[in-house]
């Protein structure tokens, strides 16, 4: 089926389904860390497992990707920081424009780079708005992407920009602090951009906790991403995912 990926995401949502969602950055595993992970992974039936980060300096990520197929049936889906982070053997690619941000390279530069690859690259291809929200602390991904993450405690504006990516056509929206974040995106915020758009709701960054996890499921978050607390302490998988089948 051609738009696999995102089907099962917009199916799962449209039924009020949580899905749990990986993320590896390929810089801070190692083949065996991998291996870990994505056996975790499997027991605990996570949903998702997105791989990527905003600065990769090791060139692994085909290379984990590969692995991660290897080990497992569940969708690997890219998260890339830029268009050298392409790689045929995932199951999809989420298309990201960075709508929260004022760079054009982000909102429109770099897919025109990326375009002609990912079309011969048979992979399937989820356009994707990607907003960053201050998590109280300088995150890689605003530095590197030279923008202001949207303030916490304005809602509103997050609201309006995901709407605005909606009405551009974008199928999925995506909420982040940011890897390293000091705190996750407040439940308000979550609340009132699920409120406005009808686009599945990707929510991830800051993270840690059984709390944080069931306090984006209740706001309204579709797809919840943990990372940066996972790299700490891998039988937090287990934790996270006992949270979402409580809550499904």
């Amino acid at each position: 089926m051609k738009n696999k990926v995102y089907h099962h995401i917009e199916a799962n949502a449209a039924k009020g389904k949580k899905q749990y969602c990986l993320l590896i950055d390929p810089d801070k595993y190692n083949a065996k860390q991998v291996e870990e992970c994505i056996f975790i992974a499997n027991n605990a039936k996570v949903d998702l497992i997105f791989v990527g980060g905003s600065l990769l300096t090791q060139n692994r990520a085909q290379d984990c990707v590969r692995l991660i197929k290897e080990l497992t049936a569940i969708p690997v889906v890219l998260f890339p920081g830029s268009p050298a982070q392409i790689c045929e053997e995932a199951d999809a690619l989420l298309f990201l424009s960075l709508i929260s941000g004022r760079n054009a390279d982000l909102l429109i530069g770099r897919h025109v780079e990326a375009a002609p690859f990912l079309k011969k690259s048979g992979l399937e291809v989820i356009p994707t708005g990607y907003m960053l929200i201050d998590g109280g602390r300088a995150t890689t991904v605003s530095y590197i992407s030279n923008t202001i993450p949207i303030p916490a405690d304005k809602p509103d504006i997050a609201a309006c920009t995901a709407l605005a990516g909606e009405m551009l056509g974008l199928k999925l929206i995506y909420m982040d602090s940011g890897s390293g974040a000091a705190y996750p995106i407040p439940p308000a915020n979550i609340e009132l951009v699920k409120n406005t758009i009808s686009t599945p709701l990707i929510v991830g960054g800051g993270i840690h906790t059984k709390q944080q996890m069931l306090d984006a499921c209740t706001a309204g978050a579709d797809v919840i991403v943990v990372g940066n607390a996972i790299e700490k302490d891998r039988e937090l998988i287990y934790t996270f995912a006992d949270v979402l089948q409580g809550f499904n």
